[in-house]
This record gives structure tokens, sequence and C-alpha cells, in this order.
């Protein structure tokens, strides 16, 4: 195996045997999900980043990788930069860049790791893609973990809310309705979704990473390692739902010739449609039609999620307890460590879900910081720390960041400007009301207002939805300058997290997520949704300067420090409840 700085040109010899000049490789694995088994986390390898978001394109004399701006700082520290350019994925597109310095060459991909609609931009821009049949990187990273394998476990109806067959059934109507004969499914948690099934093969999502094809009737193909899939687990899926293993897929595919088969050509690789054209079918590319059902929680899972925030909740009030007391005598991985004990003294945890985002001073304004031992910095007096953190529980899903100050004295009025311009653009969006048909994008600016007045804003998105014990992040719809034409339905769950970076300074992010619900507020013959807030932890009132903030914000901000108070002291020993009757009290209060 090749010494890391050697890579991109050990690279470059498997991409000459191969007959291509250059390669693109994607963040992702053959399902294109965002938490991928560490057998698949080939970008990491090769160029050092870790980021869940980017890509890598190589050429005979230069190389890049590209991300957004949630890791730019992290992919200048991460990558090389004698062998490697890095690049903000929306200034430098990879396609541009590749159009602009391998105009001539010959490009190889993965088909199995990228989608069509990822794709077409290499192609609009005019380059020779040639699909490779092997992976080149699987080639020179000899010591490649072996893929996963977990159990496959049943998600029972009291928190799945509803059979597989009933959910089965209304996909073989939608199909029938189309005239479709076939759909498939690469993406785990839509398989997870359908059919009521949990794993463990990727950090922080439980999912169990297989194929499905769903059939008209209703019949399903699970393309599995059966390894993963015990006789209970076998008992649980029912006689509609056939075992097969992964190496079955091809076969599976191809005998589907002649056929209308759907395939969603952004959350399924290209590979898909091209083996099905090649088999003979008509290949009908359509949305992934259990991302809508998915993403809108019936009673059951919103039941689920309350429970699961309440849990939350307890853990991350307990944790700014001891933070309060602790902060100057601990580092940014004990910190997080010590949230993660808080969560696991509760039966009902499962794991984090997602890597905590411990930032304390300037390592809080890097966006998607992930402490390692060797980045671990212990929290000084007077500056600003940043968590942002989630947990997994059978019945919901949490996301929650945290912006507070370690003291003792006062903070300066530079932050609480900043501090209090985040929170009120977070408190517009909670208190939105908005007519059904709306977007998210529609919803942005709300959280950005506060901050364009004061000539601030930030790089990412305002809000993603969540799964019901499924992906911290999953679509289709999100709050975002970006726009997407889903429209928010009652029963999605989103984030609200703006927030504002000062590179070599600090980082605020205010973060609570929201169930979208029907508004009691509107003229006859109209129809709104407002937010419920599902989160139950406080802002931290030392960053608040409550001068400028207006009163309903200050009405707003009072009423959601008195619900968490009520929910969560209860819980909480002597000591803790004291310190969050301090921390919930009324703006004005002292």
């Amino acid at each position: 195996m090749p010494p890391a700085p050697n890579r991109p040109d050990a690279l470059r010899t498997v991409l000459k045997q191969m007959g291509v000049d250059g390669f693109i490789l994607p963040r992702g694995d053959e399902h294109l999900g965002e938490y991928v088994a560490p057998c698949a986390e080939r970008l990491a390898w090769l160029t050092g980043f870790t980021g869940s978001a980017g890509m890598a394109a190589v050429l005979p004399d230069r190389a890049a990788v590209f991300s957004d701006g949630r890791y730019i700082t992290q992919m200048d520290q991460q990558v090389d930069a004698a062998a490697w350019e890095r690049l903000h994925i929306r200034e430098m597109p990879p396609a541009t860049w590749l159009a602009r310095h391998g105009a001539t060459c010959r490009i190889g991909y993965d088909p199995r790791l990228i989608s069509e609609s990822a794709l077409r931009p290499f192609s609009d821009a005019g380059l020779e893609l040639v699909a490779l049949p092997a992976n080149p990187v699987d080639r020179i990273w000899t010591d490649r973990p072996t893929a996963p394998c977990t159990p496959c476990v049943p998600q029972p109806e009291e928190w799945a809310g509803q059979s597989s067959q009933d959910k089965r059934t209304a996909i073989a109507d939608g199909l029938r309705d189309a005239g479709d004969a076939a759909l498939v499914l690469s993406d785990p948690a839509s398989i997870a979704w359908l059919l009521n099934i949990r794993g463990r093969d990727v950090p922080y999502t439980p999912l169990s990473l297989s194929f499905a094809i769903v059939h008209d009737t209703g019949r399903v193909t699970l393309l599995i390692d059966p390894a993963k899939v015990s006789d209970a687990t076998r008992q649980w899926l029912g006689a509609d739902v056939t075992i097969a293993p992964p190496d079955a897929l091809e076969p599976g595919l191809r005998a589907l010739s002649g056929a209308r088969v759907q395939v969603d050509p952004v959350s399924n690789a290209v590979w898909f449609m091209q083996t099905l054209e090649d088999a003979g079918a008509t290949v009908i590319r359509k949305g992934d039609p259990c991302q809508m059902p998915k993403a809108i929680k019936n009673a059951t899972e919103q039941d689920g999620s309350r429970r699961a925030h309440l849990l939350d909740g307890i853990a991350i009030c307990r944790f700014l307890h001891w933070l309060d007391e602790n902060a100057t005598n601990t580092a940014e991985l004990e910190a997080a460590n010590q949230l993660e004990r808080f969560r696991a003294a509760c039966p009902d945890y499962r794991e984090e879900s997602f890597p905590a985002i411990s930032g304390s001073g300037p390592n809080g304004a890097i966006i998607h910081y992930r402490v390692t031992p060797e980045t671990d910095r212990r929290l000084q007096p007077n500056e600003v720390y940043l968590i942002d953190s989630g947990g997994q529980y059978p019945f919901g899903t949490t996301d929650i960041t945290r912006t507070v100050w370690t003291g003792p004295d006062a903070p300066g009025a530079e932050v609480r400007d900043a501090f209090t311009r985040v929170l009120r653009g977070h408190i517009a969006l909670a208190r939105a009301h908005f007519p059904r048909g709306v977007t998210g994008h529609a919803l942005d600016a709300l959280a950005r207002h506060a901050l364009w007045e004061g000539g601030l804003d930030y790089d990412h998105g305002t809000g993603h939805g969540i799964g019901s014990y499924l992906s911290v992040h999953e679509g289709p719809a999100t709050i975002s300058p970006v726009f997407r034409p889903v429209k928010l339905h009652a029963g999605m769950i989103l984030s609200n997290e703006p927030g504002y970076y000062r590179p070599g300074a600090f980082g605020i992010r205010l973060e609570n997520l929201h169930l979208v619900q029907p508004s009691p507020t509107a003229e006859e013959g109209r129809s709104f949704l407002q937010f419920e807030v599902l989160t139950l932890a406080p802002f931290d009132r030392r960053l608040i300067d409550a001068g400028s903030l207006q009163k309903n914000e200050i009405a707003w901000l009072d009423a959601y420090h008195a619900r968490v108070f009520e929910m969560i002291a209860p819980h909480l020993g002597s000591q803790e409840r004291t310190w969050l009757g301090v921390a919930c009290a009324p703006l004005n209060a002292g």
C-alpha cells in the first residue's frame, strides 16, 4: 500500500492501466449515503479529507479535492496542499475544473458510486467519460476493511406506526397506477422504512446495507447478505419478502427485460440505469416514492420523537449544568464524551446520530469540526464553546446545537451582538406561520434577516429533515437558500439552525428540531402551517443582548424556557434543577 503522499501517483498508474487519463471519486458508497462503512471511505483514504460531503478529481499532472462551505477549513487542515488543490465545490465545480485542465482527457468514473444527476454536469461540460468495471482505488487500498455484517432487526409497529405490508401495498398501488412493473431502491433508509427493519452497518444511522426490487404485486426482493437476516427477522419480513444475496442484484435487474422500471436518478447510482437499459428494460426516471411518506411522520412517529426529545433534553440539560461548573477544567473531547455518558445513562439510548461537533474558541468556527486526540483543545476562560450533537433512540432521532460562554467574565459586545442576531433568526423561523404549499426556500431568509442587517451571514443551509430512528439528515425537504421544489407538509421534522462563524475566533450555531403542524390561525378558505418545537434545552442567557430583542421575541424565548423547565426539571437532581431554574428564568428577571 502506498504511503499517503504517494497515493495520487499510485492511482495514476492504475488509471493508465485501465485506459483512462483521469478519475472522479465522490465521497460515498454504492448506496450514495452520507454515512458510510469504513470499507467505503475511499475519499478519506486517498486524500485525507474526512468530511461527509466532497469529491476528488485526479488528472495526469494535477489533482483537486472539493467540498462545500461546511468543510473548507477542515479540508485545508487535512489535505496535503502539495498533492491536492483544495476548492469550494460551488465556487469551482469539479466539472468546470476538469474541463479547464483536462478537456482532452478520458475521465474514468465508478458507475456504482455516482448518480445520473451527479454525473450530468461532467457530460454537459463536454468531457469524455468512461465507466470503469472496477474502482481503481480498491486496487491500491490493500488493507481495505471488510464489509460490515451486523444483524438486520425488526422495527416494531409500536414505533413505526404502520405495518410494512400497508406500506408495500401503497407503493405497489402507485406502480400499477403508473403502469410500471417494478421499483429499484438502493437507499437503505428507504428500505428500512418500507420493510420496518433497522441495522448497525454504518456509524450513527441504524441501517442494514441492502438493495431492493419492489414489484407491482407488493412482493419485494431484498438483496442483502443472508448472514445478516436471522430466522426471526425472516419471519417478521413475511412470505412476500424474498431474501437474496447482493451478487443476485445484477441478474435480478436483467430479469426485468422488457418491463417498465422506476429508478430515482438522484438516490440510485447510474449503474442501475445502465444495467437495466442494457438488459432491455424501460427505465422510468422518477423520485423515490418512499421519500415523502418517510418524511411525513405518522402520529406514532411524532409521539416517538417527542419522547426521544424529552429523554435527550434531560441529558443535554444535565450536560449544560456540568459544563457550567467544569468548562475551564475540560477539553473538547472530554466534553463530548461527557455528553455521551449523560445520554447513555438512559436505557433507551442507542448511539450518537452523528459525530459530536465539540468546538471551543477558533475550533467552533469550523462548521463541521470533528475533535480528535490530535486537535483536542482545552476550553479557555471567557470564550465561546459550540456543541452540536444528537442521539438515536428506537422511537426517534435528535439533533441539537447550543453555544455557551465559558466565563467567568461577561462576554464582549461583539460576541453578544452576533449571538443575539443568530438567536433572533432562530426565533423568527420558530414563530413562522406559512401557507400550505410553501417550500423551505421561502422560509430561509427569516433565519438570516437579523444577520443580514449587520452584514453577516453563514455558509450552510438553515434546516434539514430528520428521520424516525433513521438518518439525522433526511430528505427531501430542506430550509435553504438553494431552491428545491419540495413543499413542507404537516408531520415533517426539520432543523432550525442559523449560525455565524468568525474564522480563527469563534463559532455560533443555535439548533432546535421542529415538527410541522397545522396552524389554527388562518382566514376562512386558507390553510396554514406552523412549527412545534421538539427540542428541550435552554439558550445561554449570558450571550443574549436583551436590549436588541423585540417584545415578541422575548415573549417567545420566555415561553420556550418556561416549557423547558416544566418538562425537564422533574427529571433532574436538586442542584441541576436549581441551575435549570436560573437558566430558564424570564429574560428580564436578571
